[in-house]
């Protein structure tokens, strides 16, 4: 993509963020209003702006002959991030309410030959593959934007095998007082983050990564800070978690 294709991207891609009204009476409709303009062109722009998620697929284990569930998959990049072991699954679900999104994430699927991977229009929170249980869900940069988050974290507890994997990266906040061995954020970060991102119908919420620790027994979980498209001076908390389904 040339330099001024780029900019021009990037120029669509900031005016639905931060001028287009989202429209809808559902949530389906509300992404399909928010992401319709720029779907296209959604992965360049949040190479830059949703960070750690090479570094989640990096770290997750494949199961051989395993079944992964991607819940949010948007438009299907995460699979680009597994490379050659993709090839390892026997099947995976790129799952996602937002038919922009999906449609950029079926040609993708159809281009790079993944006789394997299916994309499914479909909710978080009921999705409901063929087998009885998966062996790995992943939520990247999703669990922020399903408005039911727990039920979705609940699903994706009764969806995994024994001893399966949750893999999540998102952004977050802390509770004004968190637990002892997890980050404190400043006022200013637990305050202006939630408000910045609401407008999009993201929600960073200080309970999302309680709730995961306390349901979920812990693998790894590093938090750290990412800085914004353009915005260089600020820095937006994420965390990485892996985690397992005791058996």
């Amino acid at each position: 993509m040339s330099n001024l294709s780029a900019r021009l991207n990037d120029f669509k891609t900031l005016w639905h963020l931060l001028i287009s009204r989202i429209d809808g009476q559902t949530h389906a409709e509300r992404l399909n209003s928010f992401y319709e303009g720029q779907a296209a062109g959604y992965d360049q722009f949040r190479k830059r702006l949703l960070h750690g998620r090479c570094e989640l697929f990096e770290s997750l284990p494949v199961p051989e002959n395993g079944v992964w569930v991607d819940l949010g998959a948007g438009t299907g990049e995460n699979a680009e991030l597994w490379g050659n072991r993709l090839q390892q699954f026997q099947r995976a679900y790129l799952v996602d309410l937002c038919q922009p999104l999906l449609d950029v994430c079926s040609q993708r699927i159809s281009e790079r030959g993944w006789s394997h991977i299916k994309a499914v229009c479909d909710d978080a929170t009921t999705f409901a593959p063929p087998e009885s249980h998966v062996d790995l869900i992943t939520f990247s940069y999703s669990l922020t934007m399903i408005p039911d988050w727990f039920q979705a974290a609940n699903h994706a507890w009764d969806l995994l095998r024994p001893g399966g994997i949750l893999g999540i990266v998102d952004f977050y906040v802390a509770r004004k007082y968190p637990q002892a061995d997890l980050r404190a954020h400043a006022w200013i970060q637990r305050n202006l983050w939630p408000v910045w991102f609401a407008g999009d119908n993201v929600f960073l919420n200080p309970d999302h990564l309680p709730y995961l620790l306390d349901r979920f027994q812990v693998i790894s979980l590093a938090e750290n800070q990412g800085s914004l498209p353009f915005l260089p001076l600020l820095k937006v908390p994420y965390y990485i978690l892996i985690a397992q389904k005791p058996v």
